[in-house]
């Protein structure tokens, strides 16, 4: 099985090209730098990896309009090696994702304004009182036990 999972911020604008022919497709490419979760005996000091992904068609084209740098998404994908030979005769080998579906990570404004899309409007907040507001859960308002469908 051949498939990725990744989240990170774009490191710079998608470069988008279209294919030749009676219909053209879009090809997106761009750059995730992707935190890694811990730095065990990390002697370059690195604490990212930037991680190579294109996006085809319709990915292509959502990329080209909505993506920008440090946009934050999450990118699945398969990952995909090729090679090449370069201008000087020398073998250079390739790994990038291939982006089977991308989404948006953050709101717009979670990012302050600096890429993303929120996707229209937002969702109404519920300000109900919790007596320990770090435990992730909130509290239910008395009398609603009624309309809940489970016990």
């Amino acid at each position: 099985m051949n498939k990725v999972i990744l989240m990170g911020r774009l490191t710079r604008d998608p470069e988008v090209r279209y294919s030749q022919g009676e219909s053209s497709l879009a090809i997106a490419r761009y750059s995730l730098a992707v935190d890694r979760r811990f730095n065990r005996n990390n002697q370059d000091g690195q604490t990212a990896d930037f991680i190579n992904c294109v996006a085809f068609g319709k990915s292509g084209e959502f990329a080209e309009k909505y993506l920008k740098k440090g946009t934050k998404i999450a990118v699945t994908g398969r990952i995909q090696t090729g090679s090449y030979t370069n201008k000087e005769g020398q073998k250079v080998y390739t790994t990038e994702v291939v982006v089977e579906d991308q989404e948006f990570a953050e709101s717009k404004n979670a990012n302050g304004g600096n890429g993303g899309f929120s996707g229209g409007s937002q969702a109404p907040a519920f300000d109900a009182p919790s007596s320990n507001p770090g435990d992730g859960f909130i509290n239910l308002p008395d009398g609603i036990d009624e309309e809940l469908p489970f016990n």
